[in-house]
């Protein structure tokens, strides 16, 4: 394949959460005229449109999650625990935006028992073999997905918005490896995942721990030198730090079922149409050309 071949891929729910969010201010939820809500889909096909604008990919797949049970809790009861639960205007939309994506010819892509990360991390593995990446999300935690050619894009606020993470970017802004960047959840946990992490073990002294012995496996083999506050901690919690470790690590192994030809973008305009039509999304019509 020629080099010009990019793939993105999307991370259906954190756009669907955050268009729900950014399009409901006031109380206002935009709906069709016979009444269904559309608020959450028309602010994630903004997104979407303009981000394959900007990218300009020769693929497009959009991951997501399916069902909250996945081989995650079973680990850790706790994990995500800490969600309300869904918006009751946001849940119809989410049958809905598939029905979209689906007619732009886009493959929706998702797995029982794996969150979106994992299939995410799974295509972009397989992907990157044969063509540039590029991870569509507003989730930090894909940032250790992050290699030569795999380009993490975290949506900022504001329309247009990004920081594009490459190796060297991430490694300036952040001062981490794309495999600290795990070993840095496994010590300080995730409180929107709700993994606790080491406790009393705060961002600032992991990033040191990490820069000094540049990785969990380091840090326990020279517990001897810790300061003795850190050492009791870390000797405190070892199962919590093992276990937040392999919560945070994004599995690139998901049986998933998605070829590079299924996922050529090549979006039949009047299926579009039609669906916009549908959804009376008269202000998209002009995004699509």
């Amino acid at each position: 394949m020629s080099n010009t071949n990019k793939v993105l891929l999307v991370d259906g729910m954190a756009l669907l959460f955050r268009a729900y969010f950014a399009n409901s201010y006031g109380g206002y939820i935009r709906k069709t005229a016979s009444g269904v809500p559309t608020n959450a889909v028309y602010g994630f096909m903004k997104y979407f449109l303009d981000a394959v604008d900007r990218f300009g990919p020769t693929h497009v797949v959009c991951c997501w999650d399916l069902g909250s049970k996945t081989f995650r809790t079973d680990k850790y009861d706790g994990y995500k625990a800490n969600r309300p639960e869904a918006p009751a205007d946001l849940i119809p939309q989410f049958s809905l935006i598939k029905e979209v994506v689906a007619s732009f010819n886009v493959p929706n892509v998702g797995y029982e028992g794996f969150e979106a990360d994992d299939c995410i991390g799974t295509l972009a593995g397989r992907f990157s073999q044969e063509m540039d990446v590029y991870v569509l999300t507003g989730d930090h935690d894909m940032l250790q997905l992050v290699s030569e050619r795999v380009k993490v894009v975290i949506m900022k606020k504001g329309q247009s918005n990004y920081a594009v993470y490459d190796p060297e970017l991430l490694l300036q802004e952040k001062q981490l490896t794309t495999a600290q960047f795990i070993d840095l959840k496994g010590l300080i946990g995730d409180t929107s995942d709700n993994y606790p992490g080491v406790k009393g073990i705060g961002e600032k002294t992991a990033i040191k721990l990490l820069a000094e012995y540049g990785s969990i496996d380091g840090i326990l083999d020279n517990l001897s030198s810790l300061p003795k506050g850190v050492r009791s901690k870390i000797e405190a919690d070892m199962e919590m730090l093992h276990l937040c470790r392999d919560l945070a690590r994004i599995r690139c192994d998901a049986p998933v079922e998605c070829n590079v030809h299924a996922s050529v973008w090549d979006a039949d305009r009047h299926s579009v149409i039609a669906k916009f039509e549908e959804l009376e999304f008269k202000g998209l019509m002009k995004l699509i050309g």
